[in-house]
């Protein structure tokens, strides 16, 4: 599998690897971030399994999640990138980002959306990406805005509240 590599002016956006475990765990088992999930933070094992799947999804569709470095410290800040998954009955590729709470509100996760927004339609030609939020995540509300998806629902999935967001190539 080619790994891709995405820049910006902060941040590097690159495929993920196995050896991305530890730096995962960091955000994934910080209670701030996973307070947004309404979930516990992650063990290794359960960050393991996150990994798998985000690598076999990789592997499957030649793209999926990005990990995020900042070039600044060269360290690995979150991810970003593009899940093909059925929602309902509909086939979606989702545009979703998560980030360590130490570098929320500096626009990181929108630089990083941008970027995986504009590779989605550029160079993979997606037709449309949508954005599910939980119902209540006003930060990820607003990265969604600023990528420049529009609301277009509230969906459950899950038994959870979503709002959907997406946006079209065209737009």
């Amino acid at each position: 599998m080619k790994h891709i590599h995405l820049d910006t002016q902060r941040l590097h956006l690159r495929s993920m690897v196995s050896d991305d475990l530890d730096d995962l765990l960091n955000i994934f088992g910080d209670p701030r971030v996973m307070a947004s999930f309404n979930e516990p933070p992650f063990t290794r094992q359960q960050m393991q399994g996150w990994l798998d799947r985000n690598l076999a999804h990789q592997e499957r569709c030649g793209y999926g999640l990005f990990a995020v470095i900042l070039k600044s410290e060269e360290v690995l800040i979150g991810d970003c990138g593009l899940e093909h998954m059925e929602v309902g009955e509909e086939q979606i590729t989702e545009l979703g980002y998560d980030l360590r709470s130490a570098h929320w509100n500096q626009g990181y996760a929108t630089e990083a959306a941008r970027a995986v927004r504009d590779f989605a339609f550029q160079s993979l030609e997606l037709p449309r990406l949508v954005s599910l939020i939980r119902v209540g995540n006003q930060a990820s509300k607003r990265v969604a805005e600023k990528t420049g998806m529009h609301f277009v629902d509230v969906i459950e999935r899950y038994d959870i509240a979503y709002w959907k967001y997406a946006i079209n190539r065209e737009e």
